[in-house]
């Protein structure tokens, strides 16, 4: 049994001389020139790439003209497509990254590959970032020279960033936000310079993007709100002293809460009064459901309606306001 044991031993101990060692090589030593050497390299061996990145890639052209440049390789994907690919045997640069935007938009291709040495970090983010934009699909393949001891020389490519189901999410995401801001923005804009007809409560208040557009009360830590979201408008008093204010909020809301009977009855109709215990800031808001932002055609109405109950609250609250002992 020990002779066998040896023996077992000696056997797997020949057997891992057939194991060969992984070496890179530098690039420079597998092609000596860029456009000459990996380039046509690459026209002749698209299979490579196409594993790769999950494209299917042929009838590469090699420096096709691009607005004043020289596309590295122009291939078309199955559908008959332009394709950019842009080779660089050395780390990522800025130079790169501009040359492949602007052949993307010179020969208004869809796709584009760059093939690098070195990816740097902030090139992967910005390959990642450009993929989310949706305007064209982006790879970022990272090439590598490989040797198993004597062998030939290898390249080894490997997917650093592309396409995704997840990038194209985000990107969708990000439009939409973009959409609403841009949305919220003009409805700020026409209800700020509707409301200066009316009163000078926000007449120094630029439009945002946000959801809410809002002034000091005349007093530290009080603002007058006006808020919106997609079908349904506020206007508030919003009480927020800052850090460490939630005691003394609470006692200028105690304050206001005292003098409910006369604010509503100045109002002209019931309030909403939220001390929103647990939390930091109080508030006192009369809600607008008459629509929202996404409610274009109502714009008018919903508009009108809460300036009206903009200067209804700031006359209702302002003369206790003026009282506030805090």
């Amino acid at each position: 049994m020990i002779t066998n044991s040896h023996e077992s031993l000696g056997f797997l101990r020949e057997d891992t001389k057939l194991i060969g060692k992984i070496e890179r090589v530098d690039l420079r030593d597998i092609w000596k020139h860029e456009a000459q050497g990996f380039t046509k390299w690459l026209q002749e061996n698209l299979d490579i790439l196409n594993e790769v990145t999950g494209l299917s890639l042929s009838s590469a052209e090699r420096e096709k003209p691009a607005g004043g440049f020289n596309v590295d390789l122009l291939a078309e994907d199955e559908a008959g497509n332009p394709v950019i690919i842009e080779n660089q045997l050395e780390k990522s640069d800025h130079s790169h990254l501009g040359k492949l935007i602007t052949y993307l938009t010179a020969i208004e291709a869809k796709t584009a590959v760059w093939i690098v040495k070195d990816p740097r970090p902030e090139h992967i983010k910005a390959i990642s970032w450009l993929n989310e934009s949706l305007a064209a699909g982006f790879y970022l393949i990272k090439i590598e020279g490989m040797r198993i001891g004597n062998s030939e020389p290898a390249p080894l490519l490997t997917l650093i960033v592309g396409p995704s189901e997840v990038s194209r999410e985000a990107g969708e995401a990000k439009e939409k936000i973009a959409e609403r801001y841009n949305i919220r923005y003009q409805f700020w804009k026409s209800l700020l310079d509707k409301a200066k007809t009316s009163t000078k409560l926000h007449a120094q208040i630029s439009p945002s993007e946000y959801g809410w557009a809002g002034t000091g009360a005349g007093k530290s830590g009080l603002a007058y709100n006006y808020s919106i979201s997609q079908h349904e408008g506020r206007v508030e008093l919003y009480i927020d002293r800052g850090k460490e204010s939630e005691k003394e909020n609470k006692m200028i809301f105690d304050q206001l809460y005292q003098n409910r009977e006369e604010i509503e009855r100045s109002f002209g109709e019931k309030l909403i009064w939220e001390k929103l215990e647990g939390r930091r800031a109080c508030r006192i808001r009369k809600d607008i459901r008459l629509g929202g932002y996404q409610d274009k055609d109502k714009w008018p109405e919903i508009q009108s309606a809460m300036i009206e109950a903009m200067i209804k609250l700031e006359r209702s609250l302002k003369p206790v306001i003026d009282k506030l002992t805090i």
